[in-house]
């Protein structure tokens, strides 16, 4: 009987996995430019991504069956639709001293934990913790976001790599405050039981966020669980992130642990574009056990 109810959950797992890797794929097709034609206000920049990459910064002036006239400081510009991949609408406070600072491509994580804000619908990205942790996340609605993933480890059998899948509902209950309950379902091997070959393991979150995607403060409570049995007391979450450039922002994460002295503190920087980002953090235990200066972190996200 248990080992037909590892099957079950290993298919279930499996199944999953597929479902969230084809989601985006699907999303990606149904996509129409023509959705985002128009003539905006006159407080409205619009940003056209072209075929072959290049952007221009504007405004649409006119627009007709198969062109638009784009107009931007360097002049008009009669683009073909065809051409044209993406148009993206943005405020005057997107830029700083004639740059535009794109949003946060990871704002809806710190380095481990999540925050209080959502994925988009059709919003998604692929990514990658320590090279041994990759997954994939998928905006369903404003609200609902799934990811999912396994581990990489060279070496271990497909059947005892880590599988992990990670369901999350958000809102929005103020501006700029955002709340969300998550849970991270992992299956893993277990090696010491003869009778049972894997465990469900994880943690429910529930977090809230406050400020914008330039600078926040993030703090929650993660309840760790191994099958049906849930801690009876909560890790507390508290981080944050600050933007000091247009490129790069300073993240923190940090966990006290029920019964435990020393919280895990983590520090770093996340450089990002507009579609990747990269975490380089140091995580250390704040306490007579702290190792100088810390054990290295290192994650990556795309998005799409």
């Amino acid at each position: 009987m248990r080992c037909q109810t590892s099957s079950r959950r290993r298919s279930f797992l499996l199944l999953a996995l597929a479902a969230i890797v084809c989601l985006p794929v699907a999303a990606a097709s149904a996509k129409d430019v023509s959705e985002s034609l128009r003539i905006p206000d006159s407080d409205v920049t619009q940003i056209v991504t072209l075929n072959d990459g290049s952007t221009l910064v504007g405004r649409i002036i006119e627009i007709s069956d198969t062109t638009v006239k784009f107009m931007t400081e360097m002049g008009e510009f009669t683009l073909e639709i065809s051409r044209i991949k993406e148009i993206k609408e943005v405020t005057a406070a997107s830029f700083r001293e004639g740059k535009y600072w794109f949003p946060n491509p990871n704002r809806t994580r710190l380095y481990l934990a999540p925050t209080g804000r959502s994925l988009r619908a059709g919003e998604g990205y692929f990514s990658s913790l320590l090279l041994f942790f990759p997954s994939v996340a998928f905006g369903i609605t404003d609200n609902i976001s799934i990811s999912g993933g396994m581990s990489i480890f060279p070496g271990v059998d497909f059947e005892d790599q880590l599988f992990y899948i990670t369901p999350k509902i958000g809102v929005n209950v103020a501006e700029n405050v955002a709340i969300a309950g998550s849970a991270i379902i992992i299956r893993v091997s277990d090696f010491d039981d003869e009778d049972d070959d894997e465990k469900i393991v994880g943690a429910i979150y529930g977090m809230s966020t406050i400020g914008t995607d330039d600078i926040s403060l993030t703090c929650g409570l993660g309840f760790g669980y191994v099958e049906d049995d849930i801690a009876d007391k909560p890790a507390v979450i508290v981080g944050g992130e600050w933007r000091f450039a247009r490129r790069a922002s300073f993240v923190s994460e940090n966990f006290i642990f029920p019964e435990v002295d020393e919280p895990l503190i983590s520090y770093g920087v996340r450089f990002f574009g507009e579609k990747i980002a990269v975490d380089l953090a140091l995580f250390n235990i704040l306490g007579d056990d702290a190792v100088f200066p810390g054990i290295p972190l290192v994650g990556f996200v795309w998005n799409f």
